[in-house]
């Protein structure tokens, strides 16, 4: 009798093991990405276990399946800047759960050009997010965006030029202590003194280098690729308003096959022309999209004031008047996939690949940015109304951290 109730509470202690094990997202179904074709995936411990093309129409038609959205440049959101020196992990939570509502499910929180202990601080107060259970797992790492740019107006954009210096290890590895070594993409001014040597040195240690905010000759950026920079930040944008026609720094980056290109498709930051150019001279497989938005996104339009400077926020771009320059963008990185179609009329495939596999494959995050066995099922379910995503479902690591239901 002893060995019977064993058994059976054996048999029930196993049950119930086996259904805390099961994900919230099992049984996903959608139209999948690639092809437009009905399938069913399985999800199993937070990972995608198996895809099945199905031979009839889903139940609920229209529903697009892809991988999340990963969204390596973004400043801040919903009022809340990843710089803030008073930065909490409630409102980092309120930032993620805002961005996995926008198919977001990674991204790399942005710091930019500030004095070295504004710097430091911001680091230590993100690495605080990184083991909370709740987002962690949507935050790869951090993108350090200056301060060793162009201190030059209309290079640096909005960054203030009383904090832009020559690139430094000595103070960049001060950062990446303060971080954990969790800063993964740096952007740098390859014309900077001493930028050459800095890039090789971050090459070494594992951090991704961009170029961005500069004004470098084609030969300064045919050195900073030889020394493993990879990315162009925001191209098109950190640039002056007024540029010689044959001689700046945006035809040596679009000719170099060693870069690929990070573009912000808002509809406002490059023109639906400029964003044809380079998306046909790089292409679905050298192009990222970024969202580049700042703390302002997300909120009511109107004029702000942040760090004493007065913004103007409109519906889709934040202006920085006294610069004469924009600050940022106003809109998540899903308005840009929708854009990029509009503007080049490629495939869903390729907006989502230039969203989310690029990235991915940028940062080394091999487990994301594709939907394929063994992948972390990081999963969206959307719909394409008037050429815009409208994100019906978010899961991250199998967990449904979004539904629109």
């Amino acid at each position: 009798m002893r060995m019977k109730s064993f058994f059976y509470g054996f048999i029930l202690l196993f049950s119930i093991y086996a259904c805390a094990e099961k994900n919230d997202a099992d049984g996903i179904e959608g139209l999948l990405y690639l092809d437009g074709k009905p399938v069913s995936i399985e999800v199993v411990d937070g990972k995608i276990a198996n895809i099945k093309h199905l031979s009839s129409d889903l139940s609920t038609p229209g529903v697009y399946v892809a991988p999340g959205l990963i969204d390596i440049q973004i400043n801040g959101y919903m009022g809340v800047s990843f710089g803030d020196q008073n930065l909490t992990i409630e409102q980092m939570r309120e930032v993620t759960e805002a961005l996995w509502k926008e198919g977001v499910t990674s991204y790399l929180p942005t710091v930019t050009t500030r004095d070295h202990e504004r710097l430091l601080k911001s680091f230590l107060l993100l690495t605080m997010v990184m083991d909370d259970e709740e987002i962690g797992n949507s935050i790869p790492g951090f993108h350090l965006e200056g301060p060793y740019i162009s201190p030059v107006k209309g290079f640096r954009g909005a960054h203030s030029e009383k904090y832009i210096r020559p690139p430094d290890w000595n103070e960049f590895q001060q950062f990446q202590k303060a971080a954990q070594n969790r800063i993964v993409l740096i952007t740098v001014a390859p014309e900077m003194e001493g930028a050459i040597p800095f890039i090789d040195k971050c090459i070494e240690s594992g951090v991704v280098v961009s170029l961005g905010h500069h004004n470098g000759t084609p030969e300064d950026i045919e050195r900073a690729v030889d020394a493993g920079a990879s990315l162009s930040t925001h191209l098109g944008n950190g640039c002056a308003n007024m540029i010689n026609r044959h001689n700046n720094p945006i035809w040596p980056q679009l000719s170099n096959d060693g870069l690929s290109v990070s573009i912000i498709a808002d509809g406002s930051h490059l023109t639906k022309e400029e964003v044809r150019t380079f998306y046909k001279v790089k292409g679905n497989e050298q192009t990222i999209l970024v969202s580049d938005a700042v703390s302002l996104a997300g909120l009511p339009p109107g004029e702000y004031i942040e760090d004493g400077d007065t913004l103007l926020l409109t519906e889709d771009v934040v202006k920085f008047p006294t610069e004469d320059v924009l600050y940022g963008a106003a809109q998540p990185i899903s308005r840009c996939v929708g854009n990029i179609m509009k503007f080049t009329q490629c495939s869903l495939k390729d907006a989502i690949q230039m969203a989310s596999t690029n990235p991915a494959r940028l940062m080394g995050l091999n487990n994301l940015g594709e939907i394929a066995p063994g992948k972390r099922a990081d999963l969206i379910l959307f719909t394409i109304e008037d050429g815009e995503m409208v994100i019906q479902k978010t899961i991250v690591a199998g967990k449904v951290v979004y539904s629109k239901d």
